[in-house]
């Protein structure tokens, strides 16, 4: 059956080219059962690709003709080839972390084939220490970062001695994960593209803007930042891109962020931002290319608009975006934590007055020019709205199995676009806070070495806060 894409959906398909992939990703990192077999990973590899029935979100391809009128629609693949979606690779010598993210990179660059559905899965094996990877990637039309989070929740499980589990892309059995799987296949969609379709729809609602528009306006002109950012300084991650992707990726205890939040009275999400601002800065002044003026940061804030107006960084069903002043000009890190704190609250009690359809509106009148400067091909003729994107989505706090396999950690990749060469995107599991940093290869070089200023800056933030 043919369906309509979603105007979100499609303009993730028209945006992409060679140089910007649209897919997002995710790096997973399990422990092999007890008295597991030589065998185990070709075995594990097997059984996901011998599902009885696939789900049918992973069965659609895009599809336009002169019977469509040129617009894209979702169509069935009627020769559907698990083998090629799911695949086998392996690790050379030695097989550590760092040639699993070279091959993550890699893969990460390639586009995925339109004449198929729009995701790949591959099986890893080769690391030194025994565990096994899973490399995945989904077409953002199809999902967004928080649905593909959803799915692979959904097919996992807290009791290890669990088996006869589906794979990601298999059928659900049960009703609840049926449920599961159809939250997770809502997709909450992209703040840029949704934001700019509502602006060019948009309501009496949301041209109703409140009085805190005008101060919203104010900061983002003295670059103060709240709800919209109207000024951000030239870097080098705000320029065209290749397709060549770099990856890296590490993960932090929550408790570590947790603790410096409580004796600075700050959230765990200013000391996210806070570390991203500190390794970005030192990052930049190594390559003599930190701008005078602070950097600004993109930042998706959930809305539970069923309970509140009030934003918060918990998600929830309505997405708007907070546009934070990293202080990057700040050499003291106790001095750059409160003045993102600062920043971020600014942008969230601008957005606590308006409603959610106020808060997209106003979002797009912030992303729009960083979605139309790519397009028209003006990088470095107009200034960007903001320098970088960092999210932050929550995942299980406890720890989860596949088929006995102990889930030991979760690594999201994202989309770098031309003008926004870099992309930070943090995902919280079973106690820890994981980074993943997705750049422009030629763009971003060198990227690996922010893990070592992430950590650098943990150091920092909590000998500032007298830990």
């Amino acid at each position: 059956m043919v369906t309509p894409i979603d105007p979100t959906s499609a303009g993730f398909l028209l945006a992409e080219n060679r140089s910007m992939p649209m897919h997002v990703g995710g790096l997973q990192l399990f422990k092999k059962p007890e008295g597991a077999g030589r065998n185990y990973v070709r075995d594990m590899f097997e059984q996901m690709r011998q599902e009885d029935e696939i789900a049918p979100l992973f069965l659609k391809r895009p599809y336009r003709s002169v019977r469509t009128a040129g617009q894209y629609v979702w169509k069935p693949d009627e020769q559907f080839d698990i083998e090629h979606h799911v695949r086998h690779s392996a690790l050379p010598k030695p097989g550590r972390v760092r040639e699993l993210l070279e091959l993550c990179s890699r893969l990460h660059g390639t586009r995925l084939a339109r004449e198929r559905p729009l995701w790949e899965a591959h099986i890893i094996e080769g690391l030194r220490d025994g565990r096994v990877a899973m490399y995945t990637k989904t077409h953002h039309a199809l999902v967004d970062g928080v649905s593909a989070m959803r799915l692979l929740a959904s097919v996992l499980s807290t009791d290890p001695d669990k088996r006869n589990m589906p794979a990601p892309w298999g059928v659900r059995p049960t009703a609840r994960s049926s449920r599961e799987l159809e939250r997770a296949e809502t997709s909450l969609a992209d703040v840029p593209v949704q934001a700019l379709r509502t602006a060019l729809g948009i309501t009496a609602e949301a041209a109703g803007m409140p009085g805190a528009l005008v101060k919203t306006l104010s900061k983002g002109l003295r670059n103060e930042t709240s709800a919209l950012s109207l000024y951000a300084p030239r870097t080098i991650f705000n320029q065209s891109i290749t397709g060549s992707r770099r990856f890296a990726a590490q993960d932090w205890p929550v408790e570590r962020l947790r603790e410096i939040g409580k004796a600075t009275g700050t959230t765990i999400n200013d000391v996210v931002m806070a570390m991203c601002s500190g390794a970005v800065r030192t990052y930049l002044t190594e390559l003599d290319a930190l701008p005078e003026a602070p950097l600004v940061a993109m930042v998706p804030v959930g809305l539970n608009a069923k309970q509140s107006q009030v934003a918060s960084a918990e998600g929830g069903n309505a997405v708007g975006a907070v546009m934070v002043q990293l202080a990057t000009d700040l050499a003291d890190p106790a001095r750059r934590l409160a003045t993102i704190h600062r920043s971020m609250k600014d942008g969230k009690e601008a957005l606590s007055s308006m409603t959610p359809m106020q808060i997209l509106a106003m979002s797009a009148i912030g992303q729009a020019p960083a979605i139309l400067t790519p397009l028209l091909r003006m990088q470095g003729i107009v200034r960007p709205p903001y320098n970088l994107i960092i999210s932050n989505v929550p995942g299980p706090r406890t720890t989860h199995y596949w088929n006995g396999a102990q889930l030991l950690g979760t690594y999201p990749l994202s989309i770098p676009i031309n003008g926004m060469a870099l992309n930070i995107t943090c995902t919280s599991y079973d106690g820890n806070m994981a980074f993943g940093l997705t750049g422009c290869r030629r763009t971003v070089p060198h990227l690996q070495r922010l893990l070592t200023h992430l950590d650098d800056e943990l150091g920092h933030l909590e000998k500032a806060a007298g830990l």
